[in-house]
């Protein structure tokens, strides 16, 4: 089992696919570190060689930043736009979307399960 930047990468996945588990590489990133490495994009990642995987290690660790780094680099941004008081950073600490989308309707996914309001009732059908 290849392991990059502490994460086990799937055995039975091409390397084109596996290589976007790790946080901080998505598909256009990992096509051009398969590109960088000479890698084949069709290998699977349990027939890699130790060289390769290798190279890969060795690519990955000098021109990107992964994993833990790069989560503590993204909660230290959001973290800066809630001390300045930016727009942004109040939505991030109200959780609530912070990209423009409406939340009259919409917006469970952020907001969670809907909260009953005490005294309120649905209006009834008159016929």
């Amino acid at each position: 089992m290849a392991r990059i930047a502490g994460v086990d990468l799937p055995r039975d996945k091409k390397i084109q696919y596996a290589l976007p588990y790790i946080y901080g590489i998505g598909p256009n990133n990992a096509k051009k570190i398969l590109a960088e490495t000479g890698v084949s994009a069709d290998a699977r990642v349990r027939d890699l060689r130790d060289a390769e995987v290798a190279r890969l290690r060795q690519v990955i660790e000098r021109d990107y930043k992964v994993e833990g780094a790069l989560r503590t680099e993204v909660a230290m941004n959001i973290k800066r736009l809630m001390d300045i008081g930016t727009y942004r950073g109040s939505r991030h600490r109200k959780n609530l979307p912070v990209r423009g989308q409406r939340t009259h309707t919409n917006a469970r996914t952020k907001k969670g399960p809907r909260r009953a309001i005490a005294g309120k009732k649905k209006p009834l059908l008159k016929k």
